[in-house]
């Protein structure tokens, strides 16, 4: 694999903690990543710790932030990395066009002239528009027979880079001069193969209607301000091919042969392969949202189709929920909703603190750290049974309520609940009751297209949740 013996990012870049790790015992242990790792630092690792960062100098240095970020433990500091010597000529953008020429006028305005520009018409219904935009930038025009989709269409355009880097952009974004130079940054890693920035609303959502403001504040797009390294189950996941940002000779054949999902199933090919990816808020990108009811939804549904695909080729890794053994307990002790549920609940918790604090020996306060990583386990398992009560389950959840008056009252707290904690993280602008409408709107397209799609494949794995341990010490 190219440039993964290499050692990593060089002296002078800065890692940060990430900020939901944390540091306990004087600096001694760090608790944190996904699955959830507890990381032991000897003296001297505490001695190359500044506060919460540690900037690389020297062999050492450079192996424990090897092990931070891999943990998902810290992520390099952006202004740190130092600046790309990899010219604008040397990374040609690749977009997918299928139909929106006038979306594809805009992006390729957008572009900085200095990058060669490959436009792939997916068989377009009518391609001279297309072919008039192509040619007003001069970029090159690769027209497509049949249509094969997104991942398709980006994987023959690929075939035609001769740059070392490739940045791929659909035709409903808008780019500016900054996000390649700071995605470019990162690849002072060696093991970096794709680098993503944070994709933002066109509009901030002030001159939209409400469902403009409501993908303004939570579009599926938007994986947040907070940057990471992407892996399955880890805060991110997951990076949309909206725009991404590449090695070219990372990418072998390139996306997979996927109508949807496609943009997934590189990324986990490519850290199964061992490789990084990364995710960058502080770069952006910004993104046409769709506006209208029935656009908007059968985008929603188009996401839920690509879970039974993804399954058939990742398996558990697209299991709608994870659970530890006691956090299913756990649940299914609160939705029996029954006197001795709650005394249950509290047993179950207090047998898996017991059981994670004879696993912490190392730890000066093992009960502590275990009651800590308890409660952020019930927080986890009540989350995730609401999402599935709402969202990945919904069908069921709706049957089985017309029959059980505790199910309804199950589904209705979960769907009430987090409108409301959604609403007070995000402060949209947008009132509440048309933001939790939204949100509701969004589970359920969300939701049918992960049913349509296991009838399809006539399998129920990408419905099934993982129960698993997921807690490492080190």
């Amino acid at each position: 694999m190219s440039g993964a013996g290499a050692r990593g990012l060089p002296d002078g870049v800065v890692l940060r903690l990430r900020h939901d790790t944390r540091v306990s015992e004087g600096g001694r242990t760090l608790i944190g990543g996904a699955p959830t790792t507890v990381l032991y630092l000897t003296p001297a690792a505490q001695r190359m710790m500044r506060g919460r960062e540690l900037e690389l100098s020297g062999a050492r240095s450079r192996a424990l932030g090897e092990r931070l970020l891999d943990a998902g433990l810290a992520d390099p500091v952006l202004e740190s990395l130092p600046e790309s010597p990899v010219p604008l000529e040397d990374v040609t953008f690749v977009i997918p066009a299928y139909g929106r020429a006038d979306g594809l006028e805009r992006l390729l305005a957008s572009i900085p002239r200095a990058h060669p520009v490959i436009v792939v018409d997916d068989a377009s219904p009518e391609p001279a528009p297309i072919a008039r935009a192509v040619a007003r930038r001069g970029a090159r025009l690769v027209v497509l027979n049949a249509n094969v989709g997104p991942g398709g269409a980006r994987t023959a355009g690929l075939a035609h880079v001769t740059t070392p880097f490739v940045a791929f952009a659909d035709t409903d974004v808008v780019v500016d001069d900054r996000v390649v130079p700071a995605l470019l940054r990162h690849f002072a890693d060696p093991r970096l193969a794709v680098a993503a920035p944070r994709v933002l609303g066109l509009h901030d959502g002030g001159e939209t209607n409400w469902i403009g403001r409501y993908e303004a504040a939570r579009s599926s797009l938007d994986l947040g301000p907070h940057g990471g390294n992407v892996r399955p189950r880890s805060p991110v996941s997951w990076v949309p091919a909206t725009f991404l940002l590449a090695r070219v000779d990372a990418l072998g054949e390139g996306f997979a042969a996927l109508r949807e999902g496609e943009d997934v199933d590189l990324v986990w090919r490519l850290v199964a392969g061992g490789r990084r990816v990364r995710y960058e808020p502080a770069a952006t990108v910004r993104h046409d949202h769709r506006t209208t009811v029935r656009t908007w939804l059968s985008r929603k549904v188009l996401y839920g189709s690509s879970a039974s695909p993804l399954a058939a080729r990742h398996g558990k890794l697209i299991a709608p929920a994870v659970f530890a053994p006691w956090g299913l307990a756990f649940a299914a002790a609160l939705l029996a909703q029954r006197r001795w549920s709650a005394p249950v609940a509290v047993g179950v918790a207090a047998f898996a603190a017991a059981r994670i604090a004879r696993r912490l020996p190392s730890s000066r306060h093992p009960r502590l750290e275990a009651a800590r990583l308890t409660a952020s386990g019930v927080g986890a398992t009540l989350n995730q049974t609401s999402a599935l009560l709402v969202r990945h389950w919904w069908p069921v959840t709706l049957v089985a309520a017309l029959f059980s008056k505790r199910i309804a009252r199950a589904a209705a707290v979960a769907a009430l609940a987090d409108g409301v904690i959604e609403y007070v993280r995000l402060r949209p602008r947008l009132d509440p009751a048309r933001f939790i409408l939204a949100r509701r709107l969004d589970d359920l397209a969300y939701g049918f297209g992960v049913w349509r799609s296991a009838v399809r494949a006539r399998s129920v794995r990408a419905l099934l949740p993982d129960i698993t341990c997921g807690r490492r010490s080190r």
